[in-house]
Parts: structure tokens; sequence; C-alpha cells
């Protein structure tokens, strides 16, 4: 069994404990990965939101089930996560009595198209699909939920120096040509970067922007920022916010100072603590478009890294979808990304030497596994909130 330690050193099995934590047994042995498992699968929730009258989100079960192969249904919407954590809350808030586990499996082009272009030990070579869905009602509007298997950062096949496979691209175009939706939303978690993004607060943006230093550091495609210009529809962003917070108990952070008088604490917080998560949106509460930052490791913002210039949080995938968009080009449905700050600005004081135990990366793990679940709640509540309002006239 690997050392623990050099899960944190490594940024392949970072990611991938970010991606299946709190995998069921069936899932995911996370422990073949040297993780001790905690847990065998998240608490069940029942959430119970109250949602606005005839906005209550109603899952649309497909009697009898169909094929993995089969295409996808079309759709108004289609909304994309990532991670164990996220799809939990997704499901629960957007398909409620529906579990994940209960979604249909998605396997379509999978063995013939992709599975060729996907590096062995990825999450999707484990399970044998592209992914998981279930379709949704949101008033009127019809909406397609995905739990992608596929990740920039643990499919890539090496083809060149610096440039490797990127499967989930395709995924996205073959899902936009089945679903044929009105908008794509991009959905979880993210490494807050600014100091006064708060944990469980979430981030709207219409950019996103590629970081890559690793496998895919030199495609052309990197340091690109694309945008999808429209207006963010926020007539029921009050009413999420009201949602969020009648479980802002869950992400109250723990009241303990830093662990040695070395990296001592001093003086008032500069930003004292909310009571309530908040909705952060590009062009109100940042700069316009300020994208989001898709790496191909585990980064996160810290109080010296300074990536709150450059964007509005740090995930793992988004860019793609911007991608995928500038090759559709007209066709091309409109795209948002709606991420939740799972783990806030880290302390840029603490060691973070690659091949020692990097404190700054051990407590961005820890907020992850401690809170991934209930900030995605409330990504999952935005999403329900663009969604609700889209095309309104009030």
């Amino acid at each position: 069994m690997p050392n623990p330690h050099s899960i944190l050193s490594s940024p392949t099995l970072l990611a991938r404990h970010i991606i299946d934590y709190g995998a069921l047994e069936e899932d995911q042995p996370l422990e073949a990965l040297g993780i001790p498992r905690e847990r065998a699968a998240l608490e069940k929730v029942i959430l119970g939101l109250p949602f606005p009258a005839g906005l209550a989100p109603t899952p649309q079960p497909i009697t009898p089930p169909p094929s993995p192969s089969a295409p996808l249904p079309e759709a108004d919407y289609l909304v994309v996560t990532w991670t164990v954590a996220e799809v939990e809350a997704l499901a629960d808030t957007l398909t409620p009595g529906v579990r994940r586990d209960h979604w249909n499996n998605y396997d379509r082009n999978y063995d013939s198209q992709y599975r060729p272009n996907i590096r062995k030990g990825a999450p999707s070579q484990r399970v044998g699909r592209l992914g998981s869905w279930f379709l949704t009602r949101i008033g009127t509007k019809k909406v397609l939920c995905f739990k992608s298997e596929l990740h920039l950062n643990q499919d890539g096949m090496r083809t060149g120096d610096g440039t490797a496979t990127l499967p989930v691209k395709d995924m996205f175009h073959q899902l936009i040509s089945e679903v044929k939706p009105r908008m794509v939303l991009t959905v979880g978690t993210a490494g807050a970067t600014f100091p006064d993004h708060e944990l469980g607060d979430v981030i709207i943006t219409r950019a996103a922007k590629f970081r890559l230093s690793q496998e895919f550091r030199n495609e052309d495609f990197n340091g690109k920022t694309y945008r999808c210009d429209f207006t963010i529809p926020t007539r029921f962003f009050n009413d999420a916010q009201q949602l969020m917070a009648r479980h802002a108990d869950q992400l109250r952070e723990p009241d303990f100072g830093p662990p040695t008088k070395r990296y001592a604490f001093t003086g008032p917080l500069i930003h004292p603590p909310r009571n309530t998560p908040d909705i952060k949106m590009d062009g109100r509460d940042m700069p316009e478009f300020h994208p989001m930052l898709t790496t191909d490791f585990f980064e996160f913002g810290t109080s010296r890294n300074g990536l709150e210039t450059a964007g509005a949080g740090v995930e793992m995938g988004d860019a793609v979808l911007g991608l995928v968009a500038e090759e559709l080009g007209a066709k091309a449905p409109l795209w948002l990304v709606i991420r939740n700050a799972s783990d806030p600005q880290i302390n840029g004081d603490l060691p973070d030497a690659p091949r020692a135990l990097n404190m700054q990366a051990h407590w961005a793990v820890w907020y992850y596994e401690s809170f991934g679940y209930w900030t995605s709640v409330n990504s999952a509540l935005g999403t329900w909130a663009v969604i609700a309002g889209h095309g309104s006239t009030v």
C-alpha cells in the first residue's frame, strides 16, 4: 500500500481522490489507492427543500429504463457534474427521491470510440461507461442531469511532449448532439481564489480558461479563455439563497487556529464569516467574464499565489466545454459555469514542499472531504435558480 503522504505529492492520485471520495463500495475501491475509507457512501439525505410553487424539481423516470448504449433523450438543459460528492448533491436536489446509484448508465460508443484513447486505470475504464444520467423537470423545462466518468486530468494518453488525448471533449460533443439543449451548465466544486469567497458560496461565470502545466501544457488551447455572452438570469437567486440558508449550519468551519506558533494568528478576521452562503456572479461581484480556471492537476487558491487576479475559482474541466462551444460555432448552445467553493482560500504561509507533507494541499483536501457534499448542494441550488429563471420576463 503506498504511503498516504504520497497522495499529496501525486497530482494524479490527489485528483482521483477528489473525484471518487465517498464512492459506493461497488463504485471505487479507494484502498487500492492507499486512501483509507472513512465511509462506504455519503449519508443519504432527504433535503425537503421548500421550492417556490410549481418550480420544485420533479424526476422523470423512463419505463422501461433505457439501454446504456441508447442515445440520450432531448432536453432543454444539460447539467454536467463530475465527482461523487457533486452527483450525490445534484441527485438530492434536482432528482429528489432518485439516488445517483439509480440513475441510468450511459456507455454509448464507449468501447469503440473512447476506450482506445483513455489511459489504463482511469475512472471510466473501471466502470466501462461515459457516465450516468436522469431526467427531471423544473416547471415546464426538461432537464437532463449527467454525471461524467471522464475527466481531463485522468484520461489522457500521451501523444507528444505536453500533449495528450482529450476524450472528455469528444463526450461533450456527443452529449450536445444528442440532448440538443438550449444551455449546458457545468456544475460542482472548486477551490476559491478570492479571500471573501467563503465556504459554500456559489460562483457563477460565463467564462472559463485553461491553466495547464502537466500533460496538456503544450496544447494549442492552453492559456485560452472562452466566454458565452448572455445575460445571467437572476430572478430566483434570492430564493436559492434562502434555500441554502436552511443547511448553513452544515458549513460551519471549526474554531481552531494554526497548528504551531510559527503560523500564529493575531488580530481580527480580515473577512468576518457570514451567517449564510452567497452567490458570486461575474459582472456583479467580480470582473465581467472573470473565468473559472481549468487545471490538469489539483490546484487551489492561497493567500499568496494571487489566483484571484487570474480567475474566479479553480477546477479541472470547465474550459473543455468552452473549447467545444468554440468548435461548434454558431451551432453551440449557451453555456455557463456554476461552481461552489468547497475549499476557501488556503493560508499561503503553510508549508507546500512537493515531496514532503504538503500542508496547503492537506487542508484543501480536508475541506473537500468535510464539506464537499453540502457545498455542492449550493451549486445545485444555483443551477436550479438559473434554469428556473432562464427565459423569464420578470
